[in-house]
């Protein structure tokens, strides 16, 4: 994991021990207020409003104001945080004090607040500083700089078993996600599907209560994955599928499945992608990568429910053996189908996931994956597609995903657009209409394999890469959606 950034509570603090101290500022109608603030010049009670008019400072999230900063000393950063009711907003608190602080050790204090808890507060602040500090390089020659420390505690001092809970929890979402953006990031040449399981099944084998097993290609011919195999062909590389379960303490809840598109490298297949449209194509498993690295915190977490977590995993190459437009696939569960573009793939592998899931009986099942350039058309690069035939599961999840501050945007599934994928010649065929609702048709492909089991379906092509660094994201992976399931997997 690329971060080496250190968090602990802070006890029995001494100020004039860091190169930074930092605090949140709040906008009211008193003005830019420093909640718990003792009117010292380390920490204010208020920030002088032309002062800050100089400065361009709003005390909206993320924003930093150098309050003081000598030669001797620490440097005094206020940090805006809105409202400061956001866990977001204090999520980008974290990741500022990480980009703004000075030297190599900062403490952050933090105000004594009802919303959000204590807890949560602490949760946010080390998760946003966490994911900020992440980095991704291969280069020898990268000197180590920025924040090594960072200590989190009160404006008005004192010790709270909450705060220690929170961060905790913090460190181990963050964590999670880490994991998932160094198996994005990592070049495709090295993060095979031979690879990509192998570092899964590393990470959940010092989880708790986490169990695993990596099938190999004659398991999956044995077990007839039909749209595993099929996609797999034009590879020298063969086909995985990680099979993992989080059994908690107890009785469980509920069982959830999740289901994570692990394409390690996507081509196109002989309906071969552009050279440009090829370059970000390592990022294709990031739906693997977030539903295992999403288990290996339900511990730490304290989820309560049985959690599976299934990963076909696979290269989709253009060799010699490919699949052509115009060869029928057989599912897991005896569907059949046309298969018109290899470059839509990641449905034929999720049938099979899907499929697998479905014959375990579970409560509920979500899948994720980087599906279709069309979601990135409808929604952009800040926010994910979500499809279901549940709206009490669709609900949870769009409520998850606006309390981890990754906004999803339910579409419809409309009946009509089921004639898209009829096929002339097999049950289904893999391409909808050509230019028409293709985030849609291509759920309703995925539909064909839950029966009736509640089922969401998460298209995070946009978000699930970053072309820029700004606030807690980190140019390159995002891992997006983690953070939503395990929100929602906390919540049952």
């Amino acid at each position: 994991m690329t971060t080496t950034l250190k968090i602990a509570v802070a006890e029995n603090v001494d100020l004039a021990s860091y190169d930074t101290i930092a605090f949140g500022v709040f906008t009211s109608d008193a003005g830019l207020e420093v909640p718990g603030g003792d009117g010292s010049d380390a920490i204010p009670s208020i920030i002088d409003t032309a002062f800050a008019k100089r400065h361009h400072f709003e005390a909206k999230k993320g924003q930093t104001l150098v309050i003081r900063q000598e030669q001797e000393g620490p440097t005094v950063l206020a940090v805006g945080c809105g409202d400061g009711s956001s866990q977001e907003n204090w999520r980008h608190v974290g990741a500022s004090v990480v980009r703004s602080s000075v030297g190599r050790r900062a403490l952050l204090l933090l105000p004594i607040l009802e919303t959000p808890a204590t807890g949560v507060l602490g949760e946010a602040v080390t998760t946003g500083a966490l994911l900020a500090s992440y980095s991704y390089s291969v280069r020898s020659d990268d000197p180590h700089e920025g924040l090594e420390s960072l200590d989190v505690g009160f404006v008005n001092g004192g010790e709270n078993p909450e705060l220690l809970v929170g961060v905790a929890a913090g460190i181990a979402v963050a964590h999670a996600v880490s994991f998932a953006r160094d198996m994005v990031n990592e070049f495709p040449s090295s993060m095979t599907p031979t690879k990509l399981a192998e570092e899964a099944t590393t990470l959940l084998s010092s989880a708790q209560r986490v169990t695993s097993e990596v099938w190999e290609l004659e398991r999956i011919k044995d077990e007839k994955l039909g749209g595993l195999l099929g996609v797999a062909r034009g590879s020298h590389q063969d086909p995985r599928l990680v099979v993992a379960t989080y059994s908690p303490e107890g009785t469980p809840t509920h069982h959830v499945v999740l289901v994570g598109k692990g394409v390690t490298f996507d081509s196109g297949g002989l309906s071969l992608k552009t050279a440009g449209g090829m370059t970000t194509m390592k990022t294709d498993m990031t739906g693997a990568a977030v539903v295992l690295g999403a288990l290996s915190a339900c511990h730490d977490l304290g989820v309560r429910a049985t959690v599976t977590a299934i990963a076909p995993m696979t290269e989709n190459m253009p060799g010699g053996e490919a699949i052509k437009p115009g060869d029928v696939l057989i599912a897991r569960n005896g569907t059949t189908i046309e298969v018109l573009n290899t470059d839509a793939e990641g449905r034929l592998i999720l049938a099979d996931g899907l499929s697998l899931a479905v014959e375990m009986k579970p409560d509920a099942i979500i899948d994720v994956a980087t599906l279709t350039g069309a979601a990135v058309v409808a929604l952009g690069t800040g926010v994910a597609g979500l499809l279901s035939n549940n709206d009490e599961l669709a609900q949870s999840l769009d409520e998850a995903g606006k309390l981890a501050g990754e906004p999803l945007w339910r579409l419809p599934l409309v009946e009509e657009y089921e004639s898209h994928i009829k096929s002339e010649i097999a049950d289904i065929k893999n391409i909808g209409a050509p230019g028409e609702a293709g985030t849609i048709s291509a759920a309703l492909f995925l539909q064909r394999f839950v029966d009736e089991t509640p089922w969401a379906h998460l298209d995070i092509a946009g978000p699930a890469r970053s072309e820029k660094t700004s606030g807690y994201l980190v140019k390159g992976g995002t891992a997006f959606s983690l953070r939503t399931i395990l929100s929602y997997l906390r919540s049952l």
